[in-house]
């Protein structure tokens, strides 16, 4: 199964379409406000509001085998625990090897970002590459959950 944190999602399409060419059941999760597909592999699954009730959604049912689609590190974390293969919106894989760099990496741009309220800026822009690497990296981490 493919578990989709839907909320500032920018692959959702493509998650959809991989998907289904593997014949694999989409969860896209949320709190809301996203159209619901009609493809049979998609399911919809609306939460209520609340911090992190679709992440806790998503942790509860991620096991092995299953792929996360998330931009959420903690969310990642506890999916990787679970033994979920866990990608990012760009492809890049989140796992056992690196999931504790990129927390800690987390957590200290949120402590500078803190200490001085001039520092608020996003990432760089989701591109087109961007989107290709996801691509490549779901097909690659569909087959390996196959496996």
């Amino acid at each position: 199964m493919i578990y989709v944190d839907a909320d500032a999602c920018p692959v959702k399409a493509e998650i959809e379409r991989v998907g289904t060419r593997h014949k694999v059941k989409i969860f896209v999760v949320s709190n809301g406000g996203i159209r619901p597909s009609q493809n049979p592999y998609v399911e919809t699954v609306v939460v209520p509001d609340g911090p992190d009730v679709a992440d806790m959604w998503i942790a509860d049912r991620a096991t092995k085998g299953d792929v996360v689609i998330t931009g959420d590190i903690p969310l990642a974390s506890h999916c990787v625990e679970n033994g979920a293969l866990v990608l990012k919106h760009n492809g890049e894989p989140l796992t056992e090897a690196n999931i504790g760099n990129v927390l800690a990496t987390r957590d200290l741009m949120a402590d500078m970002r803190a200490a001085d309220p001039f520092r608020q800026g996003g990432g760089k822009p989701f591109s087109k590459a961007d989107r290709s690497r996801f691509l490549d990296a779901l097909e690659t981490t569909l087959r390996k959950a196959a496996r």
